[in-house]
């Protein structure tokens, strides 16, 4: 997912200008903050559809967890069987 940042590179270039900065320094300055947002916002947000897909996995991942506890418990008390039997036969 891709976040599109919008604003006013000519209004930024005039600022840095007033500010003493080159034009020529000015536009690679806003050219290189332009690629430094497109990289930050496009790999570091997650978006509704992102969230949405682990919230699907947290129910998958549940009603496994609740699989194993029931094999798990199944197991537990096929030994206590066996083990009660070896003492008590």
């Amino acid at each position: 997912m891709s976040v599109v940042v919008h604003f006013n590179t000519l209004q930024y270039v005039e600022k840095l200008r007033s500010a003493g900065i080159s034009e020529e320094h000015a536009k690679a300055e806003v050219e290189a903050l332009m690629i430094a947002l497109s990289e930050s916002t496009s790999t570091t947000l997650a978006g509704k559809e992102d969230i949405n897909d682990l919230k699907l996995e947290i129910v998958e991942l549940r009603s496994e967890l609740k699989l194993v506890r029931w094999m798990s418990m199944t197991i537990v008390a096929g030994i206590a069987s066996l083990v009660i039997k070896a003492f008590f036969s």
